[in-house]
Formats: C-alpha cells, structure tokens, sequence
C-alpha cells in the first residue's frame, strides 16, 4: 500500500515535530513517521502520555493535535529504505517492538508500506559516540544515554554506585538523573576541562540560557557532595561477570595520560558519553553532501534553508550538528518552512529570518561546546591488544593494528573488510568511530572518507525477508 503526501518528515522528535507544524501550518499534507510509539524522540522521551510535559514539547504536541489530519502520524514503523526522485519513496516496516505488540503502536497494522513525497524532511537524530576501553563490554557498563533513556522511560535505575565519564555538558544531566533517582555517584569525570569554554566567549554568550541551566546540574552535583573531576578518564573496568570498579586517569594539558597517577574506585554501574554522533542512514543513501563539525562527526551539509544538495530533501536537528534541543526545533521550523515556500505556500518572511537567527545563534554555542570538550589525542594509549573494539564481531584493537601495519590497510573500509569490524548488528553504529580513528594515521583524525565508509549502510534498518520479497514497488513478486 502506498500514501502520497505533499512532504514526509522522518523522526519525531524535537527537529521533526517542529518540522510537521511549520509544513502543516502553512496548508501542507504531512506524513510523520516514527520508530517510537509517541512523539517526543529519544530528548523528550516520556514513560506515560500523561507524564509532565517540558513546555516545548507541550506546545509542539498542542500544534500538532490542532491540525488534524493534516498531519499522519505514523508510530511504530521504521523506514528501510529510501528513494531519492520524483516523488521521493520511503519504504516502511514495524519496529520490532510494533510487529510483537500491536498496541506499542496503535496503527502499526494501518501504517503503509510505502510513502511517497514531494520533499523529504529528515531528521533521524543521533546516538552516543562510543570509544572502547579494557573491560567496556562487561555488563553494568553503558551508553550515558542508554543510562538517561531507562530513567526518562520508567525510572528504571541500572545500578546504585554510578561513574559517570567521558567529555561534554550531557554528563551532568546523566549524573544529576542518577542522584535524583536514588543512585550514589561515586566519581564524575570530564576529559576535558572547563577552561576550555573561555577560548570562544562569542559562541558561550550566544546563547546565555545555557549558563543557568549548567548551574541548576551543578547546584544538584553540589547538593549531593559530587565534585566534577576535571581531566579524568575511565582507563580500565574491571569485573568478572559485572562491573565491580573502575581505573581513573588523570590526563594532561595535551589529552595525554600522566603515568603513575591513577586510582581506583569501586561501582556497579559505568555510564560512558564521548558526545554523539549523526545519524546519517538515509542522507548517505540519498546521496547528500556531507563534512566533518567541530566535533569530529560526519554531518549533513545544508544550506541556510536546511536543504541538502539533493533537490526536495532537508534536513534538521543532529544530522546536521549536534547542538541540543533549542537547535533541533530551530532547525526543524524553518526547514517546515522551506519546505512550505518552496511547494509555493505563503510563508511570512520576517518569521523565517527570525528563526534563521536563533539557528545561528544555537550552532555558534554548539562549535563552541565542541571545542571546549573534544575527544581526548591520547585516548588510544588505553587500550591494550586485547580490548574489544567492534562488539558485534568482537574485533580486538590489536586485530585493527595488525591489519594496518600488517597487511597494509590505510584507511577505515579497508579495515572493515580486512577484521569485520562494523559488519555486525549494529552496522558500525557503536564502532565506527573507534574504527576510522584507530585506522587514521598516528595523531591524525578520521577524515571524511574515513567517516563516510562508515556511515554508508545499504539498508538503514533491519528488515524481513519477506519485506524484502514484496520488491521495491511494494508488490509481492
């Protein structure tokens, strides 16, 4: 079955739902497509329908009641696939959750199996960037992201004596999630040092709100008697069948280790954020330009309209840059709106520069925050032969060094084809990065080559045989 819409937003989360009510607002039929069974995204996850609402999402979610069934949403259902043209085609399956328990996903069995649209709007969001260490793949050690998820979605606490490092603000939510919910944070550790943000004073004053809420998770830290220990690094996790301690590092001006100067520290509960990464399935598949941020992820290029380089696709929020929520319905609104112009909707003018504004503004502080938290020069040195370093098809750091010195891989495919790593189930979403940079000459960083042979995926989703039977024309063969 297909449906045909004047423009499809993909991801409804903040960028997309901003997104849905500027296109429809301004007279568009929309389609917006989710993997999860409520608006929100991962950033506004929520456990129940009635759960408090931040006000942003509050309003959005208001907007988008109000107009009807000018916009479809369509929960439960992930897109597989992507054709580029006119009209551009998604092609859709359940999630996994949607095809076991229909009611995860109340139209799952409605939902069609293909959509068609005269412009795309993507904004698939990203993920927590992952840098393996000696011991990572122990239970009691995950994602500072999958941390905050379990709080946000049922308060579900994953340990009760937390570390919680890595680099970046998104550490202290996490650690402030963890002390509201009941859990001891027994060591905060931030690679990188807050002196860091005086080196681009125009970019922190840009948006000053951020200042108060970084006080508001310190006065929580503060409360709670956590101090943020500055310039620290998780080296080693230890354990048999569970996390039982950690190895701290201390690190130097340059993101070196200082040898002799660790210590250890017991917990249960490891949560690692190294920042996130863009999720770039279907901009890669439609074959949009992309770069390297300030960040070191692989981004969608736009314009200051949010197009791509591919005619009727945009996209918002952290494919083209991770800068947090206030970015990503920026983002989302005026790629709505441009969307809207372009199909030769009236659009008001002064509201598009207004927005393109705040988008300026938002993305100045984010260059500003990947500079003051970059991923440490020397985290490499923490690694010995044996670390996993791709989970799925468990490829050690010295099966990548060999390769490399070995038989003469220069560059992170050639790695992959060589070691497997990325070829499993999470198709290099969790290795990626570790990949390309451990593939990168020494004290160089990934390029975009390097990032982009990565990123590439040619299905963007798990997806059934018989999904793929049916051919690309939606019809059984």
């Amino acid at each position: 079955m297909t449906e045909a819409f004047d423009v499809a937003v993909v991801g409804a989360g903040p960028a997309g739902m901003a997104a849905a009510v500027a296109a429809g607002e301004r007279g568009l039929r929309v389609v917006l497509v989710d993997a999860g069974r409520r608006t929100g995204g991962q950033y506004w996850r929520r456990p129940t329908d009635d759960a408090e609402p931040d006000a942003r999402f509050a309003d959005l979610h208001r907007r988008l009641a109000a107009l009807g069934d000018a916009v479809r949403h369509v929960a439960g259902q992930q897109v597989w696939f992507v054709e580029a043209g006119e009209p551009h085609a998604l092609h859709l399956s359940p999630t996994v959750d949607a095809a076991i328990d229909v009611d995860l996903a109340p139209d799952a069995d409605r939902a069609p199996a293909r959509v068609e649209a005269r412009a795309l709007v993507l904004c698939p969001g990203g993920y927590d960037r992952q840098l393996p260490v000696p011991g990572w793949t122990l239970p009691g050690v995950m994602a500072a992201g999958g941390v905050q998820a379990l709080l946000k979605a049922s308060g579900t606490l994953a340990g009760s004596r937390a570390v919680v490092a890595g680099t970046g603000p998104f550490l202290l939510p996490v650690a402030a999630g963890l002390l509201r919910a009941g859990a001891e944070v027994v060591a905060l550790c931030e690679a990188g040092s807050p002196s860091g943000w005086a080196r681009t004073p125009r970019g922190v004053a840009a948006v000053p709100g951020k200042a108060a809420e970084a006080a508001a998770y310190a006065a929580t830290l503060a409360r709670h008697r956590v101090r943020l220990r500055t310039r620290t690094v998780v080296t080693e996790v230890r354990g048999d069948d569970h996390v039982t301690s950690v190895r701290l590092g201390r690190l130097d001006r340059q993101g070196r280790l200082r040898p002799g100067d660790g210590v250890e520290v017991e917990a249960d509960l490891v949560a690692l954020g190294w920042g996130f990464t863009s999720s770039l399935e279907l901009l890669t598949a439609v074959g949009a330009a992309t770069r390297v941020d300030d960040d070191g992820s692989l981004v969608v290029v736009v314009d200051d309209g949010q197009r791509t380089d591919v005619p009727g696709v945009l996209a918002a929020g952290e494919a083209t840059g991770v800068g947090g929520a206030d970015l990503a319905v920026a983002e989302g609104e005026l790629a709505g709106l441009t969307a809207a112009r372009d199909a030769g909707c009236a659009v008001d003018e002064a509201r598009v520069r207004s927005v393109r504004r705040t988008v300026r503004r938002h993305r100045a502080f984010a260059a500003a925050m990947h500079r003051a938290h970059p991923v440490p020069a020397g985290w490499r040195e923490w690694l010995r032969p044996d670390t996993v370093v791709c989970r799925c098809e468990e490829v050690t750091a010295g099966e990548v060094r060999t390769a490399c010195d070995d038989l003469g891989a220069a560059d992170a495919r050639t790695v992959k084809l060589l070691t497997r790593c990325g070829m499993g189930w999470c198709q290099g979403r969790v290795c990626g990065y570790a990949t390309a940079a451990l593939a990168a000459p020494a004290g160089a960083t990934p390029s975009a080559d390097d990032l982009r042979s990565v990123a590439r995926r040619s299905l963007a989703a798990p997806v059934s045989l018989g999904e793929l039977a049916r051919g690309v024309d939606g019809e059984d063969d």
